[in-house]
């Protein structure tokens, strides 16, 4: 994982070859997903993209992935019928789609003030889209991306594509103005006509009704079978005729299917008297409906023939706020032909008044004659409009009638009455005769939160709860027998008996249970609303509990039990561990003294006990615990688990060793390691010991400390050269999480084998701890030299010689070199300065320092800040792909 991070830094920190890059299609739609999800508007996503070199062809294709995988879930269709001749006989609906009239006529705007009629949510869009194009050539003339023509052709098409795979800002203004749209008044039924889920789309293939009456524009189809097999596809024309080979024009506009039928047999029945004919219908014609009052979108609209009320209330866009739904008028030819009531449809499912409509009909929507709000425990709280015959019964239907919870008695009415409210509170056997005014409010009350009836019991039964006061529950004795009677810890000297007077406050009344129960004590007869609470005695109020801790198989908290002794409950806990003390067992006990009148020094009694097999021999015998004892199992100091140190490199016999002391020394391992093989270089032995808990968070507070220094001279860095990138570097720096660090487990230890073997048990010969590694290497005749010097080297070790011999052989001191403060690392892993003496020993590395960097100039202070602000900028995009 280290390895794959330092690649991504290596990669991140390289120069940029070039802008255009090739992206595969999964790639391109997880950028437009990304981009658009970060809020930026398609101009810019396509700006992006073709920057990047994606074209048309590319996005597009893209698109008719995105398309399919979301139709994937879709019916597919079946197909349609077709004949012989291969061509379908299916109608279609030749308008086009419901609510593409122009709406320009349905809002209007003060162009002085710039003001918007409440619901003028496609003028604000259209001002929004000329801002968003204002504002993006805007953003291109001052360079924040590369120009491209929005009147460019292959623009306009890219962005064009792309829209349909993702929504612009203005859709998201639209839904925003949708769900406040949604917030108003809300009318039972009002919505059904522009709800974008309901479809009221005439069925085009349903049997051509026999009463059908042709016009021009239909298609009409012409079946000859028999002895003579033809087929003849026409079109009514204008002039309300059809045309058939070799017969001439046949007038059909005005008859109905069956009429038609009739006129074609008549007509070409002389030639084909040996074979049936047969007129059906094919593609319908169109027909244009008036639409008037108050409807959303008012007008004159082309619908299908088989086109009925609903479909041209549907095209309309439904009734406005103050259209009615009980009363629509058709009119035909100036005669009123029916009558549709919507709320008739939606509740009972009828269709009743939605006729089929016929060319030049007119739909007259007019206002509302009552418009009425139900409110609180009712299914359907909502406004409902009500014809002035209809009672307030009707209202509770159309609303779903009552809930569980309703108070079903009487409902209030508010009604202004012109000059001022007026309240009526209607009975229930009143609601079929209440008659409902436009303006009425109606509020349905809930049920008053108390039982009828009822008593209860609490406490110290098996079943507490309420219970229905009659004939099997009258007296306490019942009700004890109900609950299934009282619990062994019950206190039956004394129950409390609850009782509501008259003005509803309560008393007391002591009852006692066991003298009730046993019948030497006379019941009491219970009334409504009573509640019996039978308490538990005073000792099993707290659950008693005593623990044990230490060395047990299983310490914790365990219940209590009387009679329970020491031994009990050492057996309980699973038995003494192999590190327990079997000399000091304590017992701790609280003192309670319920007469005490003054705080005492004493807290606990405690006792001491000596164990043997688990039994108490020196103590009490038979020791017995109380509640909330607890008993203290203590590690015997003598006990000690094996430590082992380990030995290896040029020794006899390397390995594993166990500490045979707490004192063992250098000297004792390597004597027990049989000394050197011969190759073992004594003078270069070195130590490593594994690091304790305390010790590596000793060097993590260290590490951090370091790391945070290091952050702050980026910071520092970065604001000397380039203001704007402070936010990016310090946003890097709080997320590479500086908490986590992997601190090493074990460290160098400096040491002196060779002294420690002349000196057995001096300083010197140090005293090992578990997890030490002794490591003897082989002899290494070098000396390393790095650092500030002229060229880095290894030279050949000769005895005698001092450092600046072998500086002098990596070619002398480098012009930047700090000479006083050079220092040697020994292969032992101590340090020594060579301003102090040190001398030159066999494998040692000496180390030059060099002085610090000259100040840098203004441009190597901001490409060093590029670099830092970049890595910083990693280091938060790793630290949060790897913390998801």
């Amino acid at each position: 994982m280290k390895r794959l991070l330092i690649y991504l830094m290596l990669i991140m920190l390289m120069p940029v070859v070039g802008l255009a890059q090739s992206m595969t299609d999964d790639q391109v739609m997880a950028y437009v997903a990304k981009e658009h999800a970060a809020g930026k508007d398609n101009a810019k996503i396509v700006t992006s993209l073709m920057q990047r070199g994606v074209d048309i062809q590319q996005i597009r294709r893209v698109r008719d992935k995105y398309q399919k995988s979301m139709s994937q879930n879709t019916t597919k269709s079946l197909g349609s019928a077709k004949d012989p001749t291969g061509s379908s006989r299916l109608r279609t609906n030749n308008v086009k789609k419901y609510k593409s009239k122009s709406k320009s006529s349905k809002y209007s705007r003060n162009k002085r003030s710039n003001t918007y009629d409440e619901d003028d949510e496609d003028d604000m869009l259209d001002d929004y889209s000329a801002y968003s194009t204002y504002r993006v050539r805007g953003e291109r003339a001052k360079g924040y991306t590369n120009t491209y023509d929005e009147n460019d052709e292959e623009y306009l098409e890219f962005e064009n594509e792309l829209g349909e795979m993702v929504p612009d800002t203005a859709a998201i203004i639209k839904q925003y103005y949708e769900n406040k749209n949604s917030k108003k008044r809300k009318v039972f039924g009002r919505d059904i006509f522009n709800n974008e889920d309901l479809s009221f789309e005439p069925n085009m293939n349903i049997a051509t009704p026999q009463d059908y009456r042709l016009g021009p524009g239909d298609a009409v189809i012409i079946d000859v079978y028999g002895a003579s097999q033809k087929t003849e596809e026409c079109t009514v024309s204008p002039d309300g005729e059809i045309t058939i080979e070799g017969y001439g024009p046949i007038a059909v506009s005005g008859l109905t299917v069956a009429q038609a039928n009739a006129r074609v047999r008549s007509t070409l029945g002389r030639r084909y008297s040996s074979s049936s004919i047969k007129l059906t219908v094919g593609q319908t014609r169109t027909i244009m409906i008036n639409v008037m009052g108050e409807v959303k979108m008012p007008g004159t609209y082309t619908l299908p023939a088989f086109a009925t009320v609903f479909h041209a209330l549907y095209m309309a866009g439904g009734t406005n706020d103050i259209g009615t739904l009980r009363n629509i008028k058709v009119y035909r030819n100036n005669r009123l032909v029916t009558m549709v009531d919507i709320y008739d449809y939606i509740l009972n499912g009828k269709l009743t008044g939605n006729v089929r409509l016929a060319d030049n009909d007119v739909i007259v929507v007019g206002p509302y004659d009552c418009l009425v709000s139900i409110s609180g425990k009712v299914k359907r709280p909502m406004f409902y409009e009500m014809k002035k015959s209809e009672s307030l019964a009707s209202l509770l239907k159309y609303s779903g009638s009552f809930t569980g919870d309703a108070y079903t008695k009487s409902v209030r009415v508010n009604r202004k009455t012109g000059k001022e409210f007026a309240v009526f509170n209607v009975g229930e056997f009143d609601f079929a005769s209440f008659h409902i005014s436009d303006g009425d409010s109606v509020m349905v009350d809930s049920v008053i939160p108390r039982y009828a009836n009822t008593v209860e019991v609490k406490g110290a039964v098996f079943r507490p709860g309420l219970y229905n006061l009659g004939e099997q529950v009258n007296s306490v004795r019942t009700l004890i027998e109900h609950a299934e009677g009282i619990k062994e810890m019950a206190f039956t000297n004394r129950a409390v008996l609850h009782r509501m007077k008259e003005d509803r406050t309560l008393k007391v009344i002591s009852v006692d249970l066991a003298g009730v129960l046993a019948g030497t004590v006379p019941d009491i007869p219970l009334q409504e609303n009573d509640v019996l609470f039978v308490p538990t005695k005073t000792e099993n109020l707290d659950q008693r509990t005593i623990s044990i801790r230490g060395e047990v198989q299983y310490p914790g908290v365990y219940k209590y039990a009387d009679d329970e002794t020491i031994e009990d409950f050492v057996l309980q806990a699973g038995g003494l561990t192999d590190k327990a003390s079997t000399v000091n067992v304590n017992v701790s006990r609280r003192v309670t003294n319920p007469k005490a009148l003054a705080p005492d020094s004493v807290i606990a009694k405690v006792y001491t006990l000596s164990l043997k097999d688990g039994f108490v021999v020196d103590g009490e015998p038979g020791f017995t615990l109380m509640p909330f004892d607890e008993v203290y199992i203590r590690k015997s100091p003598a006990y000690m688990e094996q430590k082992n140190v380990t030995v290896e490199g040029e020794v006899m016999f390397a390995g594993t060793y166990t500490l045979s002391a707490n004192n063992m020394r250098l000297s004792d391992l390597y004597k027990r390691s049989g000394g050197s093989n011969g190759l073992g270089y004594v003078r270069g032995a070195r130590l490593m010991r594994r690091a304790t808990d305390a010790e590596k968070e000793r060097m993590r507070a260290a590490l951090q400390m370091v790391m945070e220094q290091q952050q702050k001279n980026i910071l520092q860095l970065a604001a000397s050269s380039s203001g704007g990138n402070i936010q990016l570097a310090a946003e890097g720096a709080k997320n590479a999480n500086l908490a986590k660090f992997n601190v090493p487990d074990e460290y160098p230890v400096g040491i002196d084998l060779e002294q420690a073997m002349k000196n057995p048990g001096s300083d010197a010969d140090m005293v090992l701890r578990e997890g030490d590694r002794l490591i003897v290497p082989q002899y290494n005749g070098t000396v390393k030299v790095n650092g500030a010097v002229m060229y880095a080297n290894t030279i050949a070790f000769e005895k005698g010689k001092r450092a600046s011999y072998y500086i002098d052989q990596a070619g002398g001191y480098a012009s930047d070199a700090v000479k006083s403060r050079a220092y040697i690392i020994y292969m032992n892993g101590m340090v020594a300065k060579l301003s102090h003496g040190a001398k030159v020993q066999p494998g040692c590395e000496i180390v030059v320092p060099a002085k610090l960097k000259r100040s840098m100039s203004v441009a190597e202070k901001m490409s060093m800040s590029s670099s830092f602000l970049s890595i910083a900028t990693m280091i938060a995009t790793i630290s949060n792909l790897f913390a998801n």
